[in-house]
This record gives C-alpha cells, structure tokens and sequence, in this order.
C-alpha cells in the first residue's frame, strides 16, 4: 500500500477514536456528574435520597438514578405551575407562536408528555415540541388533566436529544423560529413525580411515584410531610398519616394558613441523615371538597372500575353484557388510548349507559388508579367491581335463564353487611376466580365479540377479580389489583367454580396481544418485551421477550372447549335480520 495512503487512513483512523473518546467520556460525565446544590431558589432546590434504591422500571434504565431536579427562579407573573421551562420576554416577543406556561416529563418507551398551560388551544392547531439543537417531534394532542384542566400533548424525545444529559423541557411551538435557545429546566421522569391528588372530608390523599418502590416495603409515614405552597420557606406543612404503594394521605392545613385558592402540593422527605427533599409535583390542593345536598348523586348499589387502552372495540360488548346483569355505573380510566374510545363512550352514554372515563396518562399506575377510583366514587357507589374489559363475570346457574336479569350479579353480595356483626354478615369483599382463554384459532378480532370468538382455556383456573364495600376498604387504600385491603371487622369471600367465575379473554388473536402487552401497567411489572422479573405471574407462558409471534399461537392455551357463555350471550342478546343473527355491538 502506498505511504500516503496508508497515512491518510491513520489520520482518519485517530480523527475517528478521538472523536469516539470524547463522546463516550461527555457521556460518562455528564450521567455521573451531580446538579451543584443551588440555594434561596423557588421553589427550594430539589436534591435526591442517596439511600433510596433506583427505581427499577426507570426509563432508560441507564438513567433511572438520575433523579436531580434543580428549579429555576420563575417569572412572578407565572401562576401556574412552578416547573415551567423558562423562556426570555425577547423570545416571547419574537416568537409569539410560543407555548411556554407548561411542564414535561419523560415517560417510557422515549414518550414525552407535554402539559400545557390552560389557554393552549387543542383543535385544529398542529404543534411540535421543540427540544436542544432545535429538533423537533410532532406534538399529538393526548387528554385534559382532569384535576386542574391542563391539555396534554405526546411527542417522541429525538434520537440526538437522548444522548446528552441534562435532557431540558422542550416548548410546544406551530412553527420552528429560527436560532432559538431553549433554556429551562431539565425533564421531569414519570417514575419520581407526585402526579394526582384530591381531598376527602377529613384528609388529602397525594399519589406520588418513586418513593415506595420495593412490594410490600414502605416508607414510614413519620419520614414525610405534605407540604403546601411554592416556596419551601413560607409553605404550610402537615402529618402523613399513611405511606402504602404509590398513596400517601396527610391532614388538611388550616385554611387561614393558605394563601391562595389553588395551591401547589407535594411531600417533603426527610432521608436517614436529617436532610430534606421536595419531590417534584403536578398536584395542587383544591380545599375542603364542598358538595351541596342537591349535587349528591344517587347512590349505585353496584358500579365497574377499570383502567383502559385502546379498548373501543371492545367497550360497547362489555358494557352491555355488564349492564344487563346489575352494574349501574362505569368509571373508565383512560391510559393514554388513541382509538375511538372517547366516541364510543358518547355513543353508550346517548343510548342511556352512564359510563364515565377519566384521562389517567400514568404508566405502570393501576394500583393506583384503583384506589383513587375508590375513594373518589364513595359517595356515588356502593359496591365497586374492579376487572378488566377483556373480562366477563359469569355464573353457572343462568345458563337456564331464558333472558339476562339486572339482579344476577347483585345476587353475589351478601346483604347487610355488619362490621360487628356475625361472621357471614360482615363479608365486604367477593372474589371471583378466573378462568383463561387462549387464541381459540383466531388471527384477528372476532367481528362478533370475545364472547363468541374465544371459546378454548386453559383447564385450571387463574388469579381472581373482586367486588368490593367501599365503606369497607382500609385506610391506607392498599391492594393489589385483584383485591383491597379491608378494614378490622370485615372480611372477604371466594366463591366457587359453580357460583360464578370471570371468563378472561387474556391471549386473544397476535395483533391485539401484542397491542396489549406492549405496555403493562402494573405498578411492579416491567414491559413484556424487557428481560426484567422473568418470573412474573404477568409473564405469557413461552413468550420470551421479543415481540415476535411464538409458533402455533392460534391453537396455545387451548385445553378446555367452553362455550357456556357464548351461547348464553347469544340467546339473551341476539336477534334476527336479514343477514342473519346479529349483536348490539357488532
């Protein structure tokens, strides 16, 4: 090889190491490096447990113990939120197309959720988030924060924009302007937030993520206290009087304490050596809830709580079935769908269904969304039934029933329920077993509904569904997807096989299980498609990890031909056209 060939590729061969080297070690140092502790900010300086363990569902899991918030000075103008990304009066006035009141935080698979100020407009405006070194990602319109009515808006972090550390909020603009600094604050991860909060009559229950990680290991409540307003110095601080899961509830404030009307809450740690943290917060507290006699509901006997993605079409057929048999009221907790849910819940609610859904955008949270749908429906509900939508409760005994009835499920509570009182008056929960059914041959959605396309399980039942008291569920809301935690006095019950079961509808046709599966929401299970906690009940059985469809999926977890219900639901639901015999959901 001529020399200065050979010359030229070790020149090219060095550029290319040292720039290589450089890289890697701007990346090693900034991941590893700490936020100086800056002082007299407003809110105060928000610094990390060095004894909290990292979170293991993180994401990206390098990352998951970068947990330094440091807050900026805010613009005594802002009322709002004090996390907001700072943008110049220069910038603003240049660039009006700006949306800068707002707050962001990095949620799994590289999603952030943007969470815009009031005033945003979400119809017919196309956004973009813009992030550092201009880059860009369509901002997609995601939900209303119900609790303080903030629009929010999904847009994907960019390839570039990961590689560094701090990762600074991004602004939602129409257009990209032209030399733009984006300065701010760095984002906020969705597995280290206080994200809700509400008031019952006597207490404030705050749902915060990050501070309990470990199953069944929770923080002492004596370690935390509520604390009310921006400014560490002048906020209003109150008892944590329980710490289980991602729940935390604590006393009101006196209300002369409060200056404002809506004020921002969050919990103050304090770690194994005395020092204090403020973990940062989406919540604000709204007061004493104030409900006159003529806003009190009529109070359901029987109400269904569950959380839901991308479930249109398969929301009306649940909700008929559900209806016809005794419940009286849905309450939907929406995960972030992007399908039609919303137009079919305006389609059952106009042929007279009261189904309710709630924009719930927190991953890995239905522990929680269980509880917060618990004690914000007590005073609507009596009884709360807690399944999911590819779940149907079925009981032997109406196999013979010519038409559904909407005392059938009712007929599974026990009535009265006396907490003092004799052992089989004072059951407060009823369990229900489960029973698993597979593909059954399919390879799409069976245009007639789960009930009638999935008709082949697994023989031994699985796992178990509850309907609960919710007068009767413990303080601390504890539970466990399946069941809660009850009160001293009450007790709960299993029902047989033969009194009644949940057909769940788990391993459907590989398009919509793999659409399922590709984001859980256990509060303690990890992606499907992530090598973590192998052992999981939550596992599929010989699924791996990779989302590639197992060889002979259609006929897995097929050894039971059950076809009770599918019948059933035929003969109390169908009837005839010119077709043939036809659904109300089809």
């Amino acid at each position: 090889m001529p020399s200065k060939a050979r010359q030229a590729i070790l020149l090219i061969s060095y550029i290319f190491f040292v720039t290589l080297s450089y890289n890697l070690s701007r990346e090693y140092l900034s991941v590893k490096k700490d936020f100086p502790p800056t002082r007299s900010l407003k809110p105060s300086t928000l610094t990390p447990n060095p004894n909290r363990p990292p979170d293991p569902d993180a994401v990206p899991p390098t990352i998951s113990n970068l947990l330094n918030y440091t807050i900026i000075q805010q613009d005594q103008h802002q009322d709002l939120n004090p996390l907001f990304p700072q943008v110049s009066s220069s910038d603003l006035h240049h660039h009006p197309n700006l949306s800068t009141n707002s707050i962001s935080i990095l949620l799994p698979n590289w999603e952030v959720l943007f969470i815009a100020s009031p005033e945003t407009s979400a119809s017919g405006d196309v956004y973009l988030c813009l992030f550092e070194f201009n880059k860009t990602s369509p901002a997609k319109f995601a939900g209303v924060l119900p609790s303080t009515n903030q629009k929010t808006f999904l847009c994907e972090l960019p390839m570039r924009v990961r590689r560094f550390r701090p990762m600074l909020m991004p602004i939602l603009v129409k257009s990209v302007p032209s030399e733009f600094h984006l300065s701010g604050n760095e984002l906020l991860r969705w597995s280290y937030l206080v994200y809700e909060s509400l008031s019952t009559h006597n207490d404030v229950v705050l749902f915060s993520k990050g501070l309990n990680n470990r199953q069944g290991i929770n923080r002492s409540p004596s370690e935390l206290k509520c604390i009310f307003g921006d400014d560490e110095s002048k906020a209003v601080r109150t008892a944590v009087t329980s710490s289980s899961q991602e729940v935390f509830r604590c006393l009101h404030p006196e209300p002369t304490s409060l200056t404002s009307v809506t004020t921002k809450i969050s919990l103050e740690v304090r770690d194994d050596q005395g020092k204090k943290y403020v973990v940062p917060s989406l919540a604000y507290y709204n007061g004493l809830p104030w409900r006159t006699v003529e806003k009190i509901e009529r109070k359901s006997l029987l109400c269904a709580c569950t959380m839901v993605y991308n479930v249109a079409k398969v929301l009306k057929e649940w909700v008929v079935y559900h209806s016809r048999i005794g419940v009286e009221k849905f309450i939907l907790y929406d995960n972030g769908s992007d399908d039609e849910l919303e137009k079919i819940v305006d389609e059952l609610s106009r042929e007279g269904f009261d189904v309710k859904s709630r924009y719930w955008p927190w991953a890995k949270m239905q522990e929680a969304g269980f509880s917060h749908c618990a004690v914000q429906n007590d005073d609507s509900c009596s009884w709360m039934m807690f399944v999911d939508v590819d779940e149907f409760v079925f009981s032997p005994s109406w196999v013979e029933s010519y038409a559904s009835s909407i005392h059938m499920l009712k007929s599974l509570l026990p009535s009265p329920v006396e907490p003092n009182g004799p052992e089989n008056s004072r059951i407060a929960q009823v369990s229900i077993k489960c029973l698993e059914f597979g593909p059954s041959n399919q390879t799409a959605h069976p245009k007639d509904g789960v009930t009638q396309g999935y008709t082949c399980r697994k023989k031994v039942e699985q796992r178990h569904k509850s309907i609960v008291l919710l007068e009767a569920i413990d303080y601390t809301l504890l539970n466990a997807i399946h069941h809660f935690v009850l009160k001293e006095g009450y007790s709960s019950k299993y029902l047989e096989l033969s009194s009644a079961v949940v057909n769940h509808y788990k391993y459907q046709a590989w398009p919509e299980f793999k659409a399922k599966f590709r984001r859980r929401v256990s509060a303690y299970v990890v992606d499907w498609t992530d090598a973590l906690n192998p052992m999981s009940q939550d596992r599929t059985p010989g699924l791996g990890f990779s989302p590639v469809e197992p060889k002979g999926w259609p006929q897995m977890f097929c050894e039971v031909e059950d076809k009770r219900l599918k019948e059933l639901v035929l003969k109390w639901f169908g009837f005839e056209t010119s077709s043939g015999c036809h659904l109300p959901w089809q």
